[in-house]
């Protein structure tokens, strides 16, 4: 499944009114940084045992180590 269809899926699980406030700051977030790296982590470790929540990303950044 590719990260749009994941996203889509775990938005429609959510109960009411979560899934529509969800639903508007995805459609938000993706008019304001279009050209931003579309990512979803769905919480799970590779044995599918649930270790966070799930993250929708919408940008990445390198940061820096402070060494020259």
């Amino acid at each position: 499944m590719n990260i749009e269809k994941q996203i889509e899926a775990y938005i429609l699980s959510q109960p009411e009114p979560k899934r529509s406030e969800m639903q508007e700051l995805h459609q938000l977030m993706l008019e304001l940084i279009p050209k931003g790296k579309l990512w979803f982590e769905d919480g799970k470790n590779k044995e599918g045992k649930i270790v966070s929540n799930p993250n929708i990303g919408y940008g990445s950044i390198t940061i820096p180590n402070g060494h020259s």
